[in-house]
């Protein structure tokens, strides 16, 4: 079974850092978009990051472009969001997700995933 297990959550103070990590244990990297995405209380799941497994530049929601990039290392099956200068509006639970994806357009909506981590918690203050 596929399972996304995400790690790095923790608080900060406005303009700090935090890196997230997912592993996706027994996931063909090269066969999948993976995501990171973000539930603040009260407010729906949005998309944070995207990028095809296989290759290619990560797709960002326009609140965190120039601010937190994603990166994947194929080899270790893992998934990290870097997360740097953090603002109040950043607090959220943040999921990693996957789904499989053949020709590597992965700019896809929250819906379309179909295999989710359980989350973890950032906090901004």
């Amino acid at each position: 079974d596929v399972q996304l297990v995400e790690s790095g959550g923790g608080s900060v103070q406005d303009g700090g850092s935090l890196r997230l990590s997912c592993i996706a244990d027994n996931l063909t990297f090269g066969h999948h978009c993976l995501g990171w995405f973000r539930q603040a209380p009260g407010k729906e799941r949005e998309v944070v990051a995207q990028i095809f497994g296989g290759g290619g530049t990560p797709n960002y929601a326009d609140s965190v472009k120039g601010r937190f990039t994603m990166t994947r290392d194929s080899a270790k099956n893992m998934v990290y969001l870097q997360m740097n200068g953090l603002k109040p509006e950043d607090t959220a639970k943040y999921y990693c997700a996957a789904r499989y994806e053949f020709y590597g357009n992965c700019d896809g909506r929250e819906s379309e995933y179909t295999l989710w981590g359980q989350g973890t918690q950032v906090t901004v203050s």
